[in-house]
């Protein structure tokens, strides 16, 4: 029989899986080699007697095998960021403020330690800033309860882990992001929460006052997740003798920088001023990098003698650290969202050992006061 346009099957990653020739699987199922060639080319639709035998073969269920194209969902989507014109991309999807968001899988984007699963693959652009999105499963109830979080503190992802093990099904989508990428990112509803640790020296707040900012009148509630401390990353055993930044710039030292909007950034540009060290005598100012986790393997690695970051990302990457300051690191919600089922049960669990346990063992990190509301604008 001819293949059906529409028929799709897994045929030969299943059977490649346990280690089947096509040989093996037709003598199992009693039919020849070439109608396994057939089906898995898409050349042959198998009966209903031979796709009983072939599931029964394989130990799987024939929904396994064989599914129709058609079935599976197809929706529009608003772009979190703009794609090349007519590339198809894989995508991760979530539902925020009542519309879609596809979130394109390109890059660093597509990378934790290991690839991210995609929810879909675009199909054509719908606009400049929309896309149809061809699902790759019909489970759109997981798709309802992904939470979606933008920032840049490693134990975010931590916290994601922790609560997913806690609610089955709760997804937590993290998209890294600096501090006021994120907040711009909350703003342009393409997230729920956004991450962020901003210090105003002139009105000695947290992050507040760029809320308010960015977020130009619409109301919002800070969560506080921890306090932390930053300061400088310096090569394990300080061979350079660092104790201020000072030390560093007279030194010699070269440094690695944050992109604008970080917290980290800005905690250098305050220490520099403060300290009365123009920035064009640093060495190294202007060359930036986009993670915590990159400014650690670049003093690990001996690019650079020292970086702005976290104590906790001192310890996990063994390297020496000068403590400059305290800094809180708060989670920014809009109102709108604080009713919604996936965003409260995530928000439930900041009260739990299981998520405290996880951020105390890292250390450089005070969560006497996680979960607190500490500004609402």
């Amino acid at each position: 029989m001819k293949q059906d346009s529409d028929l799709r099957n897994n045929l030969k990653s299943i059977r490649t899986r346990l280690g089947m020739s096509q040989q093996d699987l037709a003598n199992i199922a009693s039919v020849t080699r070439q109608t396994i060639s057939g089906v898995e080319s898409g050349l042959y639709a198998p009966s209903v007697a031979i796709t009983l035998r072939l599931a029964k073969a394989l130990g799987c269920q024939v929904e396994d095998l064989f599914w129709l194209e058609r079935d599976l969902p197809e929706i529009e989507a608003i772009l979190a960021k703009p794609i090349p014109n007519g590339q198809q991309l894989r995508v991760s999807m979530a539902r925020v403020g009542g519309q879609w968001i596809a979130y394109p899988l390109i890059g660093k984007d597509a990378f934790r330690q290991d690839m991210i699963p995609a929810d879909g693959e675009s199909t054509s652009q719908t606009g400049t800033n929309k896309v149809r999105v061809r699902l790759l499963d019909d489970n759109l109830d997981t798709l309802h309860n992904t939470v979606v979080i933008a920032g840049c503190a490693p134990v975010i992802s931590l916290w994601a882990r922790a609560t997913e093990r806690w609610h089955p099904q709760l997804r937590v989508q993290y998209n890294f992001a600096n501090s006021m990428a994120a907040l711009h990112s909350l703003c342009r509803g393409e997230a729920h929460i956004a991450g962020m640790h901003l210090y105003d020296p002139e009105t000695g707040e947290y992050n507040t006052p760029f809320v308010r900012d960015v977020l130009a009148g619409r109301e919002a509630v800070l969560i506080t997740l921890g306090v932390w401390e930053e300061g400088l990353l310096l090569k394990s055993g300080n061979p350079m003798g660092i104790k201020t930044v000072t030390d560093l710039v007279a030194g010699g030292g070269t440094i690695v920088n944050r992109e604008i909007g970080s917290g980290s950034r800005m905690l250098l540009e305050q220490t520099l001023q403060k300290e009365q060290i123009p920035f064009d005598a640093v060495q190294g100012f202007d060359n930036i990098l986009k993670s915590h986790q990159d400014v650690a393997q670049a003093v690990g690695l001996g690019i650079a003698d020292a970086g702005m970051s976290t104590a906790s990302v001192a310890t996990a990457f063994g390297l020496g650290f000068i403590p400059l300051h305290q800094s809180r690191y708060d989670l920014v919600i809009l109102k709108e969202y604080l009713e919604e089922a996936p965003v409260q049960q995530l928000l439930s669990t900041l009260g739990h050992r299981m998520v405290h346990s996880q951020f105390e063992i890292i250390g450089g990190y005070d969560i006497s006061k996680i979960g607190e509301v500490v500004a609402t604008v």
